[in-house]
């Protein structure tokens, strides 16, 4: 799939450094298997749907002798007028569990060649996941990917918003709508699915206030589990972590990927809903005055 992937661009420029296997995921991996078993660092670009045709040959010919192979995930999450077959919603899910496997997810261009940057240079293998959607305006100059490390974005003391990936812009959104109201949160870049940004986990819960991560993807394995997991094996508390993301019991019908962002709770307007909800919850039961136990009546001294 050379058009759909953007391979068809590089091909024009590298026309020997290409190779279309067809629609033939399990063959493509096994043939990305045996490059990088001589020596070269191939990048297999696949839908994120469609490499679960793959999954046998990414476990059996990749992870388990731990060749340097570079999966660039298109389509990952969402994919408006793809149809429902196209969303890929499980790809963090069925890699994240493969040893050794590092899962990364750009917010921008400039951090899609940070993340390929860093990818190209590891020993094991690597996946990134980018959506099929208009490329965003960048955040800025992006600093390059460090394995395992998140990027802050804004500081604030009222909530924690630790955005996966696509999601960035959108919790973006949602922090500038919420500063309005006066509700101040921090928005962290996670970068980093696996291996997870442990200082990160630790922060978002140890300052207080509601965590919420979000992803396009679904809640059940994903980013939003990741964190949760973490926090587990770190003994943090996550009484106040909320995972937005796919609901795995619903199928997206077709549609724009903005009314389907909308559809999952996904889009700046909702995420800052969620928020508000969450913050002025916490807010109602700071205020409200602690409930005074009745008073008993004390015996009356026995007379000797």
């Amino acid at each position: 799939m050379p058009d759909g992937t953007g391979v068809a661009t590089i091909r024009r420029r590298f026309p020997d450094r290409c190779l279309d296997c067809g629609i033939a995921e399990s063959c493509t991996v096994d043939v990305a298997a045996g490059m990088a078993r001589a020596g070269l660092r191939p990048l297999v670009c696949i839908y994120s749907t469609f490499l679960q045709r793959a999954f046998d040959q990414v476990f059996q010919e990749v992870v388990l002798q731990k060749l340097p192979v570079v999966f660039c995930i298109d389509r990952a999450g969402l994919v408006g007028g793809d149809g429902a077959v196209h969303h890929g919603y499980l790809d963090i899910a069925y890699l994240r569990c493969l040893q050794h496997m590092v899962l990364m997810a750009p917010a921008d261009e400039p951090e899609l060649l940070a993340a390929l940057r860093l990818a190209v240079r590891l020993d094991v293998p690597s996946a990134i996941r980018y959506p099929r959607d208009a490329v965003p305006q960048p955040l800025g100059p992006a600093p390059p990917f460090e394995l395992g490390k998140s990027r802050p974005l804004l500081d604030g003391p009222d909530a924690t918003l630790l955005a996966y990936g696509s999601q960035v812009r959108p919790a973006l959104e949602a922090a500038d709508t919420l500063a309005g109201e006066d509700i101040f949160v921090s928005v962290v870049n996670a970068r980093f699915a696996k291996p997870i940004d442990e200082d990160m986990v630790t922060t978002a819960i140890t300052r207080g206030g509601p965590v919420v991560t979000i992803e396009d993807h679904s809640t059940a394995g994903g980013f939003g589990s990741a964190v949760l997991e973490t926090a587990n094996r770190l003994g943090l508390s996550t009484e106040g972590v909320i995972r937005l993301g796919l609901a795995p019991e619903v199928f997206y019908p077709h549609g724009s990927r903005s009314q389907q962002l909308a559809q999952a709770g996904l889009d700046g307007a909702s995420i800052a809903a969620t928020v508000r909800r969450a913050v002025r919850g916490r807010r109602a039961g700071a205020a409200a005055p602690r409930e005074r136990l009745p008073q008993l009546d004390r015996p009356t001294p026995r007379q000797p």
